[in-house]
């Protein structure tokens, strides 16, 4: 009995108040789709308006990352990449956490940029948030081209396991989510969030197996180290790509979890918070 009050403990923590309203919530944000097609467009254009190469930024990012990963950590510091050739190793993290980064770093100062259509008009204040990361996928889905190339070019076979690359970006699609709606509603209160936000990044960057491989963490760490989802996430999409191997059940395992919590937790406080949004920003 005492495990059965605690399960309701959590699912009461993690879930809001009533049954229904993350269901009703996610429902209302659908009806508003064409609103969020507009400003998902609008936030494309904006990005790369007045820019020379405009969204050939997207492809360029990564890879000069992907250069500079190779030749310092790669030929100078000859950090272990498992066998993998170092391009393909530095890319095959970069180009996902390229798409995290990106999402955070326009999704959480997101209402703050929009502070006049948030005070004006009433509509779902999460779109803007969503439509960042949504904005941040098309750079990703450009990037991942460079991507195919380069597993041809490396003699990298396909396997049934690439299947599972939908279920590994849903997962960090979802924990990005979480993330961005906590982190934005935050942000109308304490604006320091977005000024400590790239600081967070480059540090979050090398808490995950981006430079290195997830083998390199101690046994007796790594259970510690896989509470940060991108790490599992990050190492998946190396073994189903890269090795054609299925993901480590326990980096995934805790992927999940933790980024179905920060989901909830995340969006239940946005919701919760949500209505004070103009009176405040």
């Amino acid at each position: 009995m005492d495990n059965f009050e605690t399960a309701n403990d959590l699912i009461r923590v993690i879930t809001p108040e009533r049954g229904r309203s993350l269901l009703l919530n996610l429902k209302e944000v659908v009806r508003y789709h064409e609103l969020l097609s507009q400003i998902t467009l609008r936030e494309i254009k904006v990005r790369y308006k007045q820019t020379a190469l405009g969204i050939i930024w997207a492809i360029l990012q990564p890879l000069s990352l992907m250069v500079i990963f190779t030749f310092f950590f790669g030929k100078f510091a000859k950090i272990p990449s498992e066998g993998i050739p170092y391009p393909i190793f530095y890319y095959s993290a970069l180009l996902p956490w390229q798409y995290f980064s990106t999402s955070l770093s326009f999704a959480i100062p997101s209402l703050v940029t929009n502070r006049q259509l948030v005070t004006k008009i009433y509509f779902p204040r999460e779109i803007f948030p969503l439509s960042s990361i949504l904005a941040a996928f098309v750079d990703f889905t450009i990037a991942s081209f460079i991507f195919i190339i380069m597993m041809f070019f490396y003699h990298i076979h396909f396997t049934p396991y690439l299947l599972l690359v939908i279920p590994v970006l849903l997962i960090q699609i979802i924990f990005t989510l979480g993330v961005c709606f906590f982190a934005s509603a935050i942000n109308v209160y304490y604006r320091d969030v977005r000024h400590a936000l790239p600081l967070l990044i480059q540090l979050w960057m090398f808490a995950s197996p981006i430079i290195y491989p997830l083998s390199i963490i101690p046994e007796r760490f790594r259970t510690f180290y896989l509470l940060n989802p991108m790490a599992g996430i990050i190492d998946s999409y190396r073994r189903i790509i890269i090795k054609g191997l299925p993901p480590d059940s326990l980096a995934l395992s805790l992927a999940i979890i933790v980024s179905i919590i920060v989901f909830f937790l995340g969006y239940r406080y946005f919701k919760k918070i949500e209505m004070s949004f103009a009176d405040v920003i």
